[in-house]
């Protein structure tokens, strides 16, 4: 049995996140190695050990909608690109206070 850091089951193919760095992915495989449970993940493709994932709820988990049916404003963002354009930083920006 695989469990999370917080002693729960991981089934296989559920969702979980590596507390680490945040990476969130489905259960592909599981396994038991010197006495320590890993999972792999679809994200990534690697396999993390479960003692620092959290399984993780279908209200947790975040939905990638880029590509699907998102509108985007191209003047827009020509817009957003021009006032990056017209940025300049000070020469003194990285002083210190005192």
């Amino acid at each position: 049995m695989v469990v999370d850091a917080r002693d729960l089951e991981i089934p296989l193919d559920s969702h979980v996140r590596y507390v680490d760095t945040g990476t969130i992915g489905k259960v592909l495989d599981m396994k038991v190695e010197n006495e320590k449970g890993w999972v792999k993940l679809d994200k990534t493709e690697l396999w993390y050990l479960a003692s620092h994932v959290e399984l993780l709820d279908e209200k947790d988990i975040k939905r990638n909608t880029w590509g699907e049916n998102v509108e985007v404003d191209i003047e827009d963002l020509k817009e957003k690109a021009q006032d990056f354009d017209s940025f300049e930083l000070a020469t003194d920006a990285g002083n210190g206070g005192g």
